[in-house]
């Protein structure tokens, strides 16, 4: 591979031709000229050299404007419309009950085969979406012939909505009443399907990976959702075997991958509300799912990633996700890590990846060791974040980074230097708001933190008593939270819990950091964090509704004081990210693209040298 930069012209070793990526070709260069296209291109030297992927990329993301939002776990922003659990149309709606952008907990998904994995950040597959967050309801508004299974879906509307009244999330029984009424659904319009200009452009978009993941889907709900326990022949996507075991299936496939289109239109509906849409791209997925099943031969299956003892967490942390090998990923010419950012991207206005550390290097354990037995394997930083930035530039949309953690001199400097946005979190910090850098997402906690209210009252060491992770003098520093809390917001400490949540989340909308985010939690005073880190059954993570509806946002008076005061201090103004015109995306084919499968990669030869 060669990366060059858009706008430089260097010379070549020898002359060549170019393959541009949108069809045509360069005969016969020297030099490549300065107005190559972004892209991926191939250079076919004339000395018989091997082929050389040529990816011409800006370096840097789309600038990022001075905004302000609200960070949502997506499963738990439940709206009086939902079927016991948040979706894409409460995104859409939360999209505009705020006057801010919405940074969404992961969309990951897999198949759907109970039981149904809590974490959004512990999904099978980041290339497509989860069937748990369709809002069937609009399926069947936007399905013509559908009124002939209404009943069937108004019976599964009932059980679903009866759900709303728990505030444990039970993902199960949602999938139960999902599934039932989206069979019905696809039964009714099934027959039209073949017709569907839409869903055959959908079908031709996602292409191969597509393909795969339906055929992962049909293969989960008969043999089970860990592929490294299914019969050895179906093991491997793509053969023979595979094929002729879901040929028998070719219907149940085809659902799977209308239910990924039905999931596809939401999200662009959600994408376009309001300010825009940012997604959350998981560090890793589930060694036993699709992903891992897709990817396998590029995978270190025999080992996890996490994070070494630190501080915060003295036994380290084992995160149980398999790492890419850096050499196997750059011999498919990264094509799993170019297809993730493109699912991610795909209808946001911006991308954050989670523990973008993992761009430099990661904290990798070997099976049967624990997370104080790992060490770091370094990855191609320069190369990743080249293809950040192209795909970013392509998507128009700004890309932030979430670097908490034990990090590297080099990282902030690449960081900078790439625009991509960090993360900054009040709690952690000695200095105040005003003194906050300028490329942040600043924030006053995270999903793995306890919320403003827990901290300030003391509710959230009261859990964590409760579930034997602290006591009163085991170095827990809830109490230094809520000191930096006054500090930042300027109050003492026994001001009321809502006034301090009003002043500090003004505090942070007046802070120089580029981007500033209210979680939901703390919009409507939760004191129950969504996650404890350390905690498996013992806390219901990744499993509690907020106790208020989204589309009651509008009229919950801690909620309008807080973002009053987030627009007051920090009016919006502008797109969310500002791409050079030049590099906006272009009508190339992005899913599937000329850069083909790794099979296809690999049958090219090995990579040659550029210039």
């Amino acid at each position: 591979m060669w990366f060059v930069e858009a706008g430089t012209a260097p010379l070549l070793w020898n002359a060549g031709d170019v393959e541009l990526e949108e069809g045509s070709s360069l005969a016969g260069i020297e030099q490549l000229p300065p107005d190559l296209p972004l892209g991926y291109h191939w250079l076919i030297p004339h000395d018989g050299w091997p082929p050389v992927r040529l990816v011409v990329t800006p370096k840097r993301c789309p600038k990022a404007t001075r905004r302000w939002g609200v960070a949502a776990q997506l499963y738990a922003a439940r709206s009086s419309h939902s079927w016991g659990i948040g979706d894409l149309g409460d995104l859409q709606r939360l999209a505009r009950a705020v006057d801010g952008f919405v940074l969404s907990s992961p969309l990951h998904g897999g198949p759907p085969v109970a039981p149904m994995q809590s974490s959004p950040y512990y999904s099978s597959s980041r290339l497509f979406r989860d069937v748990l967050l369709l809002d069937v309801a609009a399926v069947a508004r936007a399905e013509p012939g559908a009124d002939v299974v209404a009943e069937v879906v108004a019976k599964a509307a009932q059980a679903g909505q009866a759900l709303n009244a728990r505030r444990l999330i039970d993902r199960d029984e949602v999938l139960t009443h999902k599934m039932a009424a989206l069979e019905a659904l696809y039964r009714a319009v099934a027959p039209r399907l073949d017709v569907s200009a839409d869903f055959a452009s959908y079908r031709r978009d996602a292409g191969e990976p597509l393909q795969h993941f339906a055929s992962y889907c049909a293969l989960a709900e008969e043999h089970g959702r860990s592929w490294t326990r299914w019969p050895v022949k179906l093991r491997r996507p793509g053969t023979a075997e595979v094929a002729a075991a879901l040929e028998p299936q070719r219907d149940r496939a085809q659902f799977h991958q209308w239910c990924q289109w039905q999931l596809d239109r939401q999200l662009r509906a959600a994408g376009a509300a309001g300010h825009g849409v940012v997604g959350d791209l998981a560090v890793g997925f589930d060694p036993s799912g699709f992903d891992a099943w897709l990817f396998q031969e590029e995978l270190a299956l025999q080992a996890r990633i996490g994070a070494p003892p630190d501080g915060f967490n003295t036994a380290g942390q084992d995160w149980g996700l398999p790492p890419f090998v850096p050499w196997k990923l750059r011999a498919v010419r990264y094509e799993p890590f170019i297809q993730t950012l493109r699912a991610g991207f795909r209808h946001m206005q911006g991308l954050r990846i989670d523990h973008v550390l993992g761009l430099f290097r990661l904290y990798v354990i070997p099976n049967g060791h624990s997370a104080i037995e790992g060490t770091y394997v370094r990855y191609p930083h320069d190369d990743l974040f080249d293809l950040l930035a192209l795909e970013a530039t392509r998507a128009g949309a700004l890309v932030l980074g979430e670097d908490l953690g034990t990090v590297e001199p080099e990282v902030p400097i690449t960081l900078a230097q790439r625009q991509v946005i960090g993360s900054t979190v009040t709690i952690f910090e000695d200095e105040g708001p005003a003194f906050y850098p300028e490329q942040k997402l600043a924030t006053l906690t995270t999903h793995d933190l306890p919320t403003v209210a827990g901290a300030w009252t003391g509710v959230d060491q009261e859990h964590r008593i409760r579930l034997g992770l602290s006591g009163p003098s085991d170095g827990f520093e809830v109490d230094q939270f809520a000191e930096r809390l006054a500090a930042a917001a300027g109050v003492d400490r026994g001001t009321p819990v809502d006034e301090l949540i009003v002043a500090s989340h003004r505090a942070l909308a007046e802070s120089p950091a580029m981007l500033v985010a209210a979680t939901l939690d703390d919009l409507v005073g939760s004191t129950d964090p969504p996650n404890i880190p350390g905690t498996l059954d013992e806390w219901p993570n990744w499993r509690l509704a907020l106790p208020v509806v989204v589309d009651g946002l509008a009229t919950h008076p801690l909620a309008v004081r807080v973002l009053s005061a987030l627009h007051e201090a920090r009016p919006q103004e502008g797109p969310l990210s500002t791409p050079t015109d030049r590099y906006r995306a272009t009508d190339v084919d992005r899913r599937d693209s000329a850069l083909g499968g790794a099979d296809q990669l690999l049958d090219r030869g090995p990579s040659g040298a550029g210039g």
